[in-house]
């Protein structure tokens, strides 16, 4: 904060428009990491299309509120076709907006414990940290289980009496990519599967079938800022009977036209982005970039199996490539090494690994090879 050109107390005076922009842009423009450099694999944020920062700055100067429809006539029934379009694909009948997988699966969950008066949560301990927050809020004792090495739920270690259990199955470990295993939908008094990341396979044929049975789930979590490439803020929570949980979660007000549904109140029309780059795109226009970002995984996985001075944790099932050197103590200087923003790291069980998230299309895989290669011979 000492070299930002920010002032540390509120002028008295504005600065006016223009210069405020002037003083702006170097700073969040300039210093801002570019998620669509051709190096960038570290997390899991895409760049995103032009088309979105158009309708985003279309939001903004409306200002529109869901929460009443006399201020988002259009908004409102925008967000309603959205939500049914992707819902078909997971096999819900409904569900909405929120502002990101953190919402979605306390929403869930909030939902689980009215509809289905679940009293445990029960999650991998690979989860997303929002679901032991969710249980945390909602006064839920928490179950966590153990994983297999690649981080998905050890199935068999799922016992005892569930009626009264919410199941959380992740479609997309952060760490890992990994897929719990969804045969086990059904086992419990509500079973909600958080695809935050890999739930928009369900729109590849090709890759579909790795989240068979996702249909069989009482809720889904969907973050479209992940791999629908939306601007951060933009989510769903979808339901496999959406009338009855909304029901359970609705509240009405005497300033209320019609009762508030879920965790929200007041919220934008973060739908109308995305419903411009399904428009602009198609499904098959989704699917082309997830395809490209899968092809990615695979090289790059085969680029690692194929070099004896690394070990690759397992072949990616959901665009995650996790991998190190055999020489385990250089993890740390083959990341300073490799470029800038383009890797991360995590901590497992079996220690630190490098880890490739294949959600930039624009990669030049090439060039991220190269240049791994080049830091390898210099550790």
């Amino acid at each position: 904060m000492a070299t930002m050109p920010i002032p540390h107390a509120l002028p008295e005076v504005g600065l006016g428009a223009l210069a405020t922009l002037n003083l702006l842009a170097p700073l969040i423009l300039g210093g801002a990491t570019r998620l669509g450099h051709p190096a960038a694999m570290a997390q899991m944020d895409p760049p995103t299309p032009w088309i979105s920062w158009a309708t985003t700055l279309w939001n903004a100067s409306l200002n529109q509120n869901l929460l009443h429809p006399a201020t988002a006539p259009v908004a409102r029934d925008l967000e309603a076709r959205v939500v049914d379009w992707l819902a078909l694909f997971f096999g819900m009948d409904g569900g909405h907006m929120v502002p990101g997988s953190t919402v979605a699966n306390l929403t869930a969950l909030w939902a689980a414990r009215e509809c289905a008066g679940v009293q445990e949560v029960a999650y991998a301990e690979t989860a997303h940290l929002s679901v032991a927050k969710a249980a945390h809020i909602l006064g839920l004792p928490t179950r966590p289980l153990p994983c297999w090495p690649v981080g998905s739920l050890l199935a068999e270690t799922l016992q005892g009496d569930l009626s009264r259990t919410a199941l959380v199955l992740t479609a997309g470990a952060t760490s890992t990519g990994a897929v719990d295993d969804l045969c086990l939908i059904g086992g419990a008094a509500w079973t909600h599967v958080d695809a935050a990341w890999a739930g928009p396979l369900r729109l590849r044929p090709q890759y579909s079938s790795r989240l068979s049975g996702i249909e069989r789930a009482d809720s889904v979590a969907i973050s479209a800022h992940k791999w629908l490439f939306q601007p951060k803020g933009s989510a769903l929570v979808l339901f496999r009977d959406a009338t009855h949980a909304h029901a359970a979660m609705s509240f009405g007000g005497a300033y209320l036209k019609t009762p508030n549904v879920g965790v929200l109140g007041s919220h934008g029309a973060v739908a109308v982005p995305l419903l411009a780059s399904l428009l602009a795109w198609g499904r098959k226009g989704i699917a082309a970039r997830i395809e490209k970002c899968m092809a990615m995984a695979s090289e790059f996985s085969a680029f690692i199996s194929a070099d004896k001075r690394l070990e690759l944790l397992a072949l990616p099932e959901t665009g995650l490539v996790v991998w190190r050197p055999v020489d385990t103590e250089a993890t740390d200087r083959l990341h300073a090494a490799l470029p800038p923003g383009s890797t991360s790291l995590t901590s497992l069980p079996s220690g630190r690994w490098l880890r490739n998230v294949a959600a930039n299309p624009s990669l030049d895989l090439g060039a991220f090879t190269t240049a791994a290669n080049a830091a390898l011979n210099d550790i």
